[in-house]
């Protein structure tokens, strides 16, 4: 049992308003095996001792928009810049599963994906409770439990529909390496109340995960590894390696058995990268470059700077300046450090009803993988198993080895206006690329709010990433109130919020369908009823929590 005297917490203040069942799904266990009485002390102990920082740290973010707003620039920090010039830190070493992450394919943890992911020949699995996975209550808790069974081998079922058998095979093949994705540090979690405020959903869903599992995988050889999503600040690194701590002290396990590779995936914190890492250097695996949430985030910061407004979203490949740039970065600072710098993802889905349309796709995904590993990547993402033979081909053959890491580039110079080098040669903003982003941006909220978190729309497997960018440009190109290339028409708030209406009336035929609400949430902000949220997730996020009676704690599990 952990350490009782270091989160000895009182459950007085507690309440705990979601379902837990002793119904069992899809694996053996239920959500009363994840929400004990001695997991929810240690979750709540972790949450009274860094809630508080961490809502400083989102109070930060808006004064760093702020400065933005009025016309101010990103910056190396001066007052860090003895932990950027210092040669000689390294992070520690990572664990020796981690060493080799050629092809890692992600996605949310219900059973049937965690299944399937485990059964891909990758070397690890990213497990999403974050951008692909809608944070329902149900889908949080049974989550958590089939992690915990899949991890000892206990998912077994059968498809009522279809007949089909999903089982993890271990005879004879490597079972991919498991990697968690916690919630971002702005999301909290309504069904877990601690002191009348709701629970961070980054330490619920750590907090969880490690209390019932890190023992058990270092018993295997294996340990605790985490993706952490969405930072701003290198501070905010600081308080997930104090988390890391203070979890491994509590369950007695040696410091530094937490692995995290982070996801570079806001454009404030790739001017600090160096300080990451050596705010991780205990636990660090590595950075990872998260594409979609990068141009999100730059678009989100830089909305009410006119020279910065992006082209339509299929402009902006990985090949324009400030993307390029902050790859480069990326790779340098990763490799100077000992790490891994991790590509990003390919999202496009195979079509067996297009053999000419799906070997084009295949064809770009190959150059998309070619493109990063001849940068210095040492492994991708992929969404869909159909990808691996295209990504492992591309992978094993120019980085035979099982990383890149000794592949220095200490000739590589970004300066911060590189990062920021969002001039695209020919970027167009259309009439074409408006409704695109109305349709994937309802598509995907509509989902969203039904409880399905990544969404297949046109071929493409989206997530909050993507369709934030779509609520972002339709919201940015409105308010600046850009020319249409394709039209001659002036993007505003009007024109969107009528089109918006329209495709959503078109696409509201099924029984149950959430398109109203979808569309309500973007015109809102379009049209300045409400303020331009920082998340869509975060506005979306009262429709979908299921918030009943309390339950009497006492009737919990030790």
């Amino acid at each position: 049992m952990p350490s009782a005297e270091l989160y000895n917490s009182s459950l007085k203040g507690v309440r705990v308003v979601g379902e837990i069942s002793d119904k069992a799904e899809k694996a053996p266990s239920t959500p009363r095996d994840i929400l004990t009485q001695g997991a929810l002390k240690f979750i709540v102990f972790l949450h009274r001792t860094f809630n508080e920082r961490r809502e400083k740290l989102l109070e930060h973010r808006q004064v760093v928009q702020k400065e933005l707003d009025d016309g101010g620039h990103l910056h190396f920090l001066e007052e860090t810049k003895y932990i950027r010039d210092d040669p000689n830190w390294k992070c520690l070493p990572t664990h020796p599963k981690l060493q080799c992450r050629k092809v890692e394919i992600t996605g949310p943890p219900d059973a049937k994906m965690v299944v399937n992911a485990f059964n891909t020949d990758v070397q690890t699995y990213m497990t999403d409770f974050e951008d692909s996975c809608s944070p329902t209550w149900h889908n949080m808790i049974y989550g958590q439990v089939n992690l915990y069974d899949a991890i000892r081998d206990k998912i077994d079922f059968t498809n009522p529909k279809t007949g089909k058998r999903y089982k993890i095979h271990h005879e004879g093949r490597r079972v991919p390496v498991l990697i968690v994705r916690p919630r971002g540090w702005h999301m909290v979690d309504s069904h877990i109340l601690i002191d009348d405020e709701p629970i961070s959903a980054s330490i619920m869903d750590f907090g969880l995960f490690f209390y019932h599992n890190a023992k058990y995988l270092i018993s295997q050889g294996l340990g605790p590894f985490f993706y952490l999503p969405k930072m701003e600040h290198w501070q905010e690194a600081k308080l997930w390696d104090d988390i890391f701590s203070v979890s491994e002290d509590c369950l007695e396990i040696p410091r530094g058995s937490v692995k995290a590779t982070v996801l570079i995936e806001t454009l404030p914190i790739s001017y600090q990268l160096d300080e990451v890492l050596y705010a991780l250097r205990e636990h660090s695996s590595g950075l990872n470059c998260g594409r979609w949430d990068y141009m999100f985030s730059t678009i989100k910061r830089l909305r009410n700077q006119k020279e910065h407004i992006l082209p339509d979203r299929n402009q902006v490949t990985m090949t324009v300046p400030f993307m390029t740039n902050y790859v480069k970065q990326l790779i340098k600072v990763c490799h100077k450090r000992g790490v891994h710098a991790m590509g990003g993802m390919a999202a496009f889905i195979p079509r067996k009803d297009d053999p000419v349309k799906n070997k084009e796709a295949l064809d770009a995904v190959g150059r998309d993988k070619l493109r990063e590993v001849l940068a210095g990547h040492d492994g991708t993402w992929i969404a869909h198993p159909g990808l691996l033979p295209t990504a492992r081909s591309v992978f094993e053959k120019h980085m035979p080895t099982p990383n890149q890491v000794y592949v220095q580039k200490p000739d590589t110079s970004v300066s911060e206006a590189d990062l920021v080098d969002t001039n695209i040669i020919g970027g167009k903003i259309t009439r074409k690329g408006v409704d695109a982003n109305i349709y994937i941006g309802l598509n995907y909220m509509e989902s969203w709010l039904r409880g399905f978190g990544c969404v297949p729309i046109n071929h493409m497997m989206e997530d909050a990433a993507t369709a934030e960018v779509s609520r972002l440009q339709l919201y940015s190109w409105s308010h600046q109130k850009v020319r249409l290339e394709d039209t001659g028409e002036t993007c505003t708030p009007e024109l969107v919020i009528e089109l918006i209406d329209q495709e959503a009336k078109k696409l509201a035929t099924a029984d149950g369908n959430k398109f109203s609400e979808a569309a309500k949430a973007l015109t809102d902000e379009i049209g300045n009823k409400k303020p331009l949220s920082e998340f869509l997730t975060q506005i979306l996020y009262p429709q979908i929590t299921t918030v009943g009676k309390s339950i009497d704690l006492s009737s919990l599990k030790p």
